[in-house]
């Protein structure tokens, strides 16, 4: 598979319920109502897979990004996305200790901006280094690796639901071996390294394990990989979720034991992400029967494709995906969104507009006041700001209704209680106004509730 298409959590709060929702946006604001009008629930990727819990992402480009048939379909049919290439250890750390996060914050920016969750891809990885890592080797090498996931993992702190903190570092063929690579000479235990790493640098992200040809449940890699999660579950190694890439093509096809692959890895205590499909000529029974495996597997999250158009994908000869050069939809993409549409339907009645009143702008407490202002809203997620006055530093606890959650948080320091419902946002330096996306995972009647603003 072509560099661009690798390398391509459980949020200890679950910021995003695991990830998205059916949902419809509401809010109100000084007693009024809004219910801006939003796509059924039903009719787009996101919005659909949403209804189960779920989420259903892309690939991006960051060059892409202003081709506006490109971001048309992006924004209307997802709500997660993992960068293509631009989180990759060569594009963020050109040279030993110069970071270069441009492309990569463009393209957050542009998700959070659009209620999406962020898979971030990937902190450490044999492939895709830049010429200064090839260069090295032992101790060295090790230290330069692990610095290297802390920087970018903090440097993102707060805004990637899930990390990929290792990529691909198992053999493929018979054996179940570790891939022989430069991060693997530094000693065995290099993998757990990255994800203690990464656990201290961004304490809130879901930290996953991603690799292809793992979708087959009988071959030595796929066991392979689940005796090194089985090992870090039994010995407190961080490790929260395991990403199937699963390209389908050659000797990859879809195996009739998928769904038991996920389920296996399920039981071990993780969840499990379909991170970059494709499956050439995109056959429409293949794209259902991934989507109805995922379904029928409660931890598993998500499905990403790997790219949006035919075009976009790194296998653009193949015709992998779910829109055609033109960005037309094809059979497969029908197929997908039945799929998503028979899983598990949300509760409660979606265009149902929340209670009247204004609960979320509280009397004065500790001397400030937070008043909430509704933002924009799509098909399952809706933003909310609010604006703090009396203070210039100060905290506010925000409540959320389950199962909704909060995905991104922006212009603020969050953290979350352990029910993961409720939000105590504190000033870090960035203005008087902060934000949030919630995902509505089914409940549309609900909305956050400001229970208190402290200054100080």
């Amino acid at each position: 598979m072509a560099n661009s298409s690798r390398a391509p959590g459980r949020s200890r709060r679950l910021r995003a319920a695991l990830v998205v929702s059916a949902a419809v946006g509401l809010l109100a604001t000084a007693g009024a109502v809004v219910l801006p009008g939003s796509a059924s629930a039903a009719s787009t990727l996101g919005a659909s897979a949403a209804e189960s819990g779920r989420y259903f992402g892309t690939a991006v480009a960051v060059s892409r990004l202003n081709d506006s048939a490109y971001t048309t379909i992006l924004n209307r049919e997802f709500n997660q996305v993992t960068a293509e290439n631009e989180m990759k250890i060569d594009a963020l750390q050109p040279n030993q200790g110069q970071f270069n996060y441009g492309n990569a914050d463009r393209l957050v920016q542009h998700a959070r901006s659009q209620g999406m969750l962020v898979r971030g891809h990937t902190l450490a990885w044999h492939s895709q280094q830049p010429g200064w890592m090839q260069n090295m080797s032992g101790t060295t090498l090790r230290n330069a690796m692990l610095n290297h996931v802390t920087q970018v993992a903090t440097h993102f702190r707060g805004q990637i639901e899930w990390w990929d903190v290792v990529n691909e570092a198992f053999a493929d063929g018979g054996s179940g071996a570790r891939r022989d690579s430069n991060l693997q000479r530094t000693g065995n235990d290099w993998i757990e390294a990255a994800f203690r790493a990464a656990r201290q640098a961004d304490p809130n992200a879901d930290l996953c394990y991603n690799d292809y040809n793992i979708d087959n449940w009988n071959d030595a890699k796929t066991q392979a990989v689940y005796r090194m999660v089985q090992d870090f579950k039994s010995r407190g190694v961080p490790i929260d979720c395991v990403g199937l890439q699963s390209h389908f093509t050659g000797g990859s096809n879809y195996p009739s034991n998928y769904r038991t692959t996920l389920s296996s890895f399920a039981a071990l205590g993780v969840d499990v992400h379909i991170t970059e499909l494709d499956i050439r000529n995109a056959p429409s029974d293949a794209y259902r029967n991934v989507v109805n495996d995922c379904l029928a597997v409660a931890r598993c999250k998500g499905i990403t494709v790997w790219g949006i158009r035919d075009s976009d994908s790194w296998r653009s000869s193949e015709n992998p995906l779910l829109f055609n050069g033109s960005g037309q939809k094809k059979p497969a993409y029908d197929a997908v969104l039945t799929a998503l549409n028979n899983g598990t339907p949300p509760t409660g009645n979606p265009t149902t507009p929340p209670p009247t009143g204004n609960p979320t702008t509280p009397p004065p407490s500790g001397g400030c006041t937070a008043t909430v202002t509704p933002g924009q809203v799509w098909g399952d997620r809706y933003n909310t700001s609010v604006t703090v006055s009396g203070a210039s530093t100060w905290s506010v606890v925000v409540a959320i209704t389950p199962p909704q959650r909060i995905s991104t948080t922006w212009s603020g320091s969050p953290t979350w209680d352990s029910s993961g419902n409720v939000m105590t946002m504190r000033s870090n330096g960035s203005g008087n106004t902060f934000g949030f996306t919630t995902m509505m995972n089914g409940n549309s009647s609900a909305r956050p509730q400001i229970r208190s603003c402290t200054a100080g």
